[in-house]
């Protein structure tokens, strides 16, 4: 492959991948090349990241760094469509990294099978120019969201569960809400897939909406969910939107 001068600049080989991303008036050599330069972490490699993950590596990123401490169970191949039968037992980082190196050589592609402290967080987040949160428990996610919020990097946020699913995009700039003024709203209750069940597609609308969250932040296209929240209810396949407000009391942002 012909290697640009510029490692931020698509070469010829990369123009002809990328050419119908190319031709969209809105992202042009400008908004690949700025997908090119990009460090995305993806933390949960679940039924989310599973869905997230092929398209962000499909779309140009530049690299991107997965992280997840579990091993495939059979019960997850009903979602997590990364994976396959003969993948039960195997960590699903490593098989995943696998899986999308086959459909994007020239993507760096990083695997963490570890669970991330609060330390670990802040320490790897400023590295990235974006987090998607892909995980399915609230401590988690509210580990995340601190990070970001210290690091000012945005981060894109799913959950699905039921027939449900939920999506926001947080720019952590200070001027708009961050997941824990969301969060705090919840309550204790903190269902699983395993104890509430969840249909398949379902994940794959969410994951896929982070993945076009992400795109549309990292090559500056469009409007973010920035102070938004959508919802999605797949018995009846609508979408509904709230604003999201900047809690002044957030003990996160504020």
């Amino acid at each position: 492959m012909t290697k640009p001068t510029n490692p931020s600049e698509l070469s010829p080989e990369q123009a002809m991948r990328y050419s119908r991303q190319l031709m969209l008036p809105a992202m042009d050599f400008r908004g690949q090349e700025a997908l090119l330069a990009s460090k995305v972490l993806l933390v949960g490699m679940g039924g989310l990241g599973c869905a997230a993950a092929p398209y962000l590596v499909a779309s140009g990123i530049g690299s991107i760094t997965l992280v997840d401490d579990d091993v495939i169970d059979r019960s997850n191949l009903q979602r997590q469509i990364l994976y396959r039968e003969a993948d039960i037992g195997l960590s699903k980082v490593q098989q995943a990294a696998a899986s999308l190196r086959q459909l994007n050589s020239e993507i760096e592609i990083h695997a963490l099978r570890q669970r991330l402290t609060t330390g670990d967080l802040a320490a790897l987040v400023p590295q990235f120019s974006l987090v998607l949160d892909c995980t399915d428990n609230l401590d988690t996610r509210n580990a995340i969201n601190a990070a970001c919020v210290q690091a000012k990097v945005p981060l894109v946020s799913g959950a699905a569960i039921r027939f449900e699913g939920q999506l926001a995009s947080f720019s952590m700039q200070g001027e708009s809400a961050c997941y824990h003024c969301l969060s705090q709203m919840f309550g204790e209750q903190q269902l699983t897939c395993m104890e509430a069940g969840i249909l398949s597609p379902v994940v794959g609308i969410i994951g896929t909406m982070q993945a076009l969250e992400a795109v549309k932040i990292l090559a500056k296209v469009g409007t973010p969910l920035y102070g938004k929240l959508q919802l999605f209810d797949a018995l009846t396949g609508q979408w509904r939107q709230f604003g999201l407000n900047k809690d002044p009391c957030c003990r996160v942002c504020s």
